[in-house]
C-alpha cells in the first residue's frame, strides 16, 4: 500500500466504515491498530503531534551565568561589552565549562535580542503594510539613457511611470531633438 498522510488515512477509514466495513476488517485492510481505527471513526482530524520537551544540554547549568553577562552588557560602554568569544573563554576559564563554541554562539544569538527588547534599547521589529487604491498614486521619473542607435551611441530621454497599486510600469525612450 502506498504511503499516505494521516488525514488521507482517516478519510479512507471513515469512508469504508460508512460503507459498512467492520472495525476488524478496517484494521486488516489499512494495517493499523484498533485505536487508530477508533480515532479515525470518532474524529475528522488526527490529533496533532506532541512536542517533545527540549533535551538537556551541557550549556544548561551555565545559562544563568551567560544571562548575567548579557544583562551587565546593557549598561556597559560599547567597547567593553562581551563578545561571544569572550563569553565562551570566560565559561571555560572561570567555570570549567565543557561546552562548544557553536553552542554558546547559538544561545547568545537567541538571548541577546530578547534582553535588548526587554530593556527598550532596541526597537521592536514592526511591519506597516502599505495600501494603494487603484488609480490614486503613481511614481514618475525622467532620466538620461545611452543607447546604440544606427551604430552610434546616442543619449536619449527615458520616461518611467510605475503604478503604486499594481506595480505595473511603463517606460518610453525619446530621442532628443537634433541640432541643425
Amino acid at each position: 500500500m502506498p504511503q499516505t498522510s494521516k488525514v488521507e488515512l482517516y478519510a479512507a477509514i471513515r469512508r469504508d466504515h460508512r460503507a459498512g466495513m467492520k472495525m476488524r476488517e478496517l484494521e486488516r485492510k489499512y494495517n493499523v491498530s484498533w485505536r487508530t481505527v477508533r480515532k479515525a471513526v470518532d474524529s475528522v482530524w488526527p490529533e496533532p503531534r506532541k512536542k517533545l520537551p527540549p533535551r538537556p544540554t551541557a550549556l544548561d547549568p551555565y545559562k544563568p551565568v551567560i544571562d548575567a553577562m548579557l544583562r551587565t552588557d546593557l549598561d556597559a560602554p560599547r567597547k567593553q561589552r562581551h563578545t561571544i568569544t569572550r563569553i565562551f573563554h570566560r565559561l571555560i576559564e572561570e567555570h570549567g565549562a565543557n561546552v562548544s563554541y557553536p553552542m554558546v554562539r547559538r544561545y547568545v544569538a537567541d538571548r541577546k535580542p530578547e534582553f535588548l527588547a526587554a530593556s527598550g534599547k532596541s526597537p521592536v521589529e514592526a511591519f506597516v503594510p502599505q495600501t494603494h487604491l487603484p488609480g490614486h498614486e503613481a511614481e514618475v521619473d525622467f532620466g538620461d539613457v545611452t543607447v546604440r542607435l544606427a551604430g552610434e551611441l546616442v543619449t536619449c530621454y527615458l520616461f518611467s511611470l510605475r503604478l503604486s497599486c499594481s506595480g505595473k510600469a511603463v517606460h518610453r525612450v525619446f530621442e532628443p531633438p537634433r541640432v541643425r
